[in-house]
């Protein structure tokens, strides 16, 4: 629940939106309750609120209150086989999980992951890719966004320009790539290029990319997001990735600072610190220009598509991962 403390700064402050980690989370009366409360303290029903729930090892709605949801990578090795039934069931299971967080009034969910894994990179992607080549990706991605839209849940694609090449783990140091721009281009942005005009939100990478920018990770980067923004075509809302992650620099405000100056509509910092969001909503201006257009531009075409049928929906997907034939 929000200490009084809380609630009055949120008042105050009036933060875009927020995010919810697994340390938020008992059951699903506490976090319909918070979600609640979240939004009376900002006196914004339309508030967007967040969770990270790809499926696989980053979900911070799991057992036994909610689904064990497969990884990504469940849905690339069917697709070997049987793209199709693939593509089915990657949008079947993002449904679910839309259903999941829209009971609770969770209506962001920052998936899917467009990355495309490089031999020889971290595992800190690894079986959250959607595939091992940038067409597989970006098929399966957008398979899961539409799964995500169909009951009115905004999908964030990430991690823009590409995570797949990294060496390192962006939460715990800043990974560089060495790889061509013509590389970036072909290769790591493609199924970003593939879903730009599909997928309202986006969300950066903590990746210093050399021939982008041999001196500023790319959520910094002017140069960076300009590509993003040019190269790539995306024009959706675009949120920072986590700035409290060890891959950049500075103090919170110089960072978030730093991210809204390079491009980045929306910034993002999750380590729910009292101090340090009471310094960054009085030290951020409120969302506006551009950033304001892409937000309403993004809620326009997110919403509920199809009645929830979670049952039929589940029996489905589990026969395709079964590798059960449709009747």
């Amino acid at each position: 629940m929000l200490t009084d403390e809380e609630a009055a700064l949120f008042a105050s402050g009036n933060p875009l939106g927020f995010i919810l980690f697994a340390r938020n989370v008992s059951d699903p009366a506490q976090l319909s309750r918070l979600v609640r409360d979240l939004r009376r303290a900002v006196g914004r029903a339309d508030a967007p609120v967040l969770v990270d729930q790809e499926g696989g090892r980053v979900q911070r709605l799991r057992p036994p209150a909610w689904r064990a949801a497969p990884p990504a990578a469940r849905f690339a090795d069917l697709h070997a086989a049987h793209p199709a039934a693939a593509r089915e069931a990657a949008r079947l299971n993002a449904r679910l999980i839309a259903a999941e967080c829209m009971a609770l009034g969770i209506d962001v969910v920052c998936a899917p992951c467009a990355d495309v894994p490089s031999p020889g990179a971290h595992d800190v992607i690894g079986d959250r890719a959607h595939g091992r080549d940038a067409a597989t990706v970006a098929e399966l991605a957008g398979a899961a966004a539409e799964g995500l839209m169909d009951l009115g849940v905004v999908p964030v694609m990430k991690h823009m320009p590409g995570h797949g090449r990294a060496g390192a783990d962006s939460h715990r140091e800043l990974p560089v790539v060495d790889a061509s721009a013509e590389d970036l281009r072909a290769i790591d942005a493609a199924p970003f290029r593939a879903l730009a005009g599909r997928i309202p939100w986006g969300m950066t990478a903590h990746v210093l990319y050399r021939a982008l920018d041999a001196q500023r990770p790319g959520t910094i980067s002017p140069a960076c997001i300009s590509f993003i923004r040019d190269e790539i075509g995306f024009d959706g809302l675009l949120l920072s990735d986590d700035l409290g992650m060890n891959a950049l620099g500075g103090t919170p405000i110089e960072r978030a600072r730093a991210a809204l100056a390079a491009g980045c509509d929306v910034a993002l910092h999750c380590d729910g610190a009292i101090e340090t969001s009471r310094v960054l909503l009085s030290g951020l201006p409120a969302l506006g220009g551009e950033a304001r257009r892409r937000l309403d531009a993004s809620r326009r075409r997110v919403g509920p598509r199809v009645p929830v049928d979670a049952q039929v929906w589940r029996g489905r997907l589990d026969a395709l991962l079964a590798g059960i034939p449709a009747p």
